[in-house]
Formats: C-alpha cells, structure tokens, sequence
C-alpha cells in the first residue's frame, strides 16, 4: 500500500465539488442534530475516495480487486436509481417545518415500504456506502482505507440520526417496519 499524492487538477476538483456540497449543504450545516449535517462529511469522504484512487480506476480491469470494485459501483448505482424511483413514486412530499434543512424528496408524506425499502431503510446511504467501498478497491492503500472507515462511521450515524427523525415523524409505525429491515445492505447490515 502506498500513498498516492493529488494532483493540481484533483485538488482544485476537490475544492470545487466540496463549494458545490457546501452550498447545497448550507442549511444542514447549521444544525449539528439533523442527518444532512453529518451526510456532508459523508460525501466529503467518499469525494476523497473517488479522486484519490481515480488515476487507477482502468489499470489492471480485470484483476480481483478490480471486479470487486465494479460490482460495488453497479450495486451503489441500482441502490440509488430504486430507492429514488421509490421515493417519487410512493413517498409523496411536504415541506416539514420541524426539518427545513431537508431537501424536498427527503419530506416523504408516507412510509415507503416497497421495492429496496421493503429490504433497507436507507438505499441512498447504501449506495454511499457502496460507493465508498468500491472506490477505495480501486487502489488499496493506508489512506484509502481510513478514509473508508471514516465514511462508513459516518453514514453509520448520518442513519441513526435519520431513523430518530423517521421515529418523530412516523411513530409506532417506523418502529413496526424497522424490525423486518436492515439498515444500508438487504439481509447484511
């Protein structure tokens, strides 16, 4: 394992999409208690990831660790496409007062139960999660794996969080659907 520095070109990438999280963060970033705070440092790791292990992403496509990764990042891609067709198609949306720094679709009305839901709570952040680990296979090193760790840590409490505000807003009927659920990966986690 090596570290491998940033180019120019990956450090001003970072900067750029970290302004780009930043913005769209912005009111998340003023309440430590709710999920999109921590959510940002979540993208910021797995942001690191995907430019520190970029410049090895099609060096040796078909070794293992190579195929590991691709199959994490075609799962962390169909994670996301279900769980926001999911999401538009039976969550429905309301600007909730008690969590303005939510983005729109986030304010569901209903409990989505169906499709990824009816395996994982949170299909997004297992996709993150997906994400995460399959760019840091792209390239294993000391530093990657650390940032993994980090990340995986905080979609871990980016959830929790999510689940304590799912708790207020649905009540005993959340409680009910997480029993049955995992949270990030169906019959794993």
């Amino acid at each position: 394992m090596e570290i491998v520095p940033f180019s120019f070109v990956r450090s001003l990438l970072f900067v750029v999409v970290t302004l780009v999280f930043l913005f769209i963060s912005r009111k998340a970033l003023r309440n430590p208690k709710c999920h999109g705070f921590y959510r940002f440092f979540a993208f910021e790791g797995v942001l690191f990831l995907v430019l520190h292990n970029y410049p090895f992403w099609f060096i040796e496509v078909f070794a293992p660790r190579q195929i590991v990764s691709w199959l994490l990042l075609s799962a962390s891609i169909l994670f996301l496409i279900q769980g926001l067709h999911m999401l538009r198609k039976a969550g429905g949306s309301k600007t909730r007062t008690e969590t303005p720094e939510n983005f729109a679709f986030e304010n569901t009305t209903t409990l989505v139960t169906g499709g990824i839901y009816r395996y994982i709570r949170h299909p997004m952040y297992g996709s993150l999660l997906l994400l995460t680990w399959g760019a840091f296979f792209k390239h294993l090193s000391v530093s990657g794996l650390v940032a993994g760790a980090l990340t995986t840590i905080l979609l871990f409490v980016v959830g929790l969080i999510e689940e304590k505000e799912n708790l207020e807003f649905f009540g005993n009927t959340y409680l009910e659907y997480r029993k049955p659920t995992k949270m990030f990966l169906p019959f794993l986690f």
